[in-house]
């Protein structure tokens, strides 16, 4: 069970996340690809059945294995075998992995969040935890975890913003306000977050993934409109200027 094969599971199942991967420094790329794909499987479990309690039986294995792997290794498997030799030798938080799964039992769901600030919350539990994770693991101190969930956060809003005309689809509620002005402020507090972040030193590979989060979050705040056409889309040649100019100089 090697990282190879964790970073495959990245290509096949997050396109844009493995861009990134790929143009992170290559000593990141093993602990990146393992997180990035336990984040994978995460993200496709509440989806997997239209059973709601089997979905809520694939996240509590996660939930089970990741205690487990923490102590020692268990049986083997493609992600929870690397993910397991992870915890182990970076010392990675078992809350923020644990949150990570519990936070997607939203998505099994219908019901809307609650209010905007569950919104942030399943937010900061997926994205932001992930950039903290990712963090940690390419060697990143403690005092960056503020720094780093806010850009995480960010980012996830970035990606939960295109994803709100699928989300509608399947017949969820994904935004307290929809309106023109309740899109446009959300994305306006998405890019704040990025600029606190920008303020921190966070490890170049990790930051990678949040490439296209101000470009995303720019368009929304301009033209919020976008976001229920499912048109909040980065031209070609952006895209690729973003993720040289990122790689190249550790900004985002």
């Amino acid at each position: 069970m090697t990282e190879l094969a964790c970073a495959s599971i990245v290509e096949r199942a997050d396109p844009e996340r493995f861009t990134a991967l790929m143009a992170a420094p290559v000593a990141d790329r093993p602990a990146l690809a393992v997180l990035y794909a336990f984040n994978a499987e995460l993200a496709r479990a509440p989806w997997a059945s239209k059973e709601a309690m089997i979905a809520e039986m694939r996240l509590q294995w996660w939930r089970d294995v990741i205690a487990a792997e923490a102590l020692g290794p268990t049986a083997p498997h493609e992600v929870t075998s690397p993910l397991g030799k992870l915890i182990r030798t970076r010392a990675l938080p078992l809350d923020a992995l644990d949150g990570m799964a519990t936070a997607r039992q939203w998505d099994i769901y219908r019901d809307p969040h609650t209010d905007e600030a569950a919104l942030w919350a399943y937010l900061d539990a997926t994205g932001g935890a992930l950039m903290w994770l990712a963090v940690k693991a390419t060697g990143g101190s403690d005092d960056l975890e503020p720094a780093a969930r806010a850009a995480g956060t960010a980012a996830a809003l970035a990606n939960y913003l295109r994803a709100v005309p699928q989300l509608e689809d399947l017949g969820r509620v994904p935004l307290i306000d929809g309106t023109p002005a309740g899109v446009a402020a959300l994305a306006r507090q998405g890019l704040a977050r990025l600029d606190r972040a920008r303020k921190a030193r966070l490890p170049r590979g990790a930051l990678m993934a949040a490439y296209l989060a101000r470009p995303v979050l720019q368009l929304a705040a301009e033209n919020p409109a976008l976001v229920a056409q499912g048109a909040l889309v980065v031209p070609e040649f952006r895209r690729r200027g973003r993720l040289l100019w990122q790689a190249f100089t550790g900004r985002f």
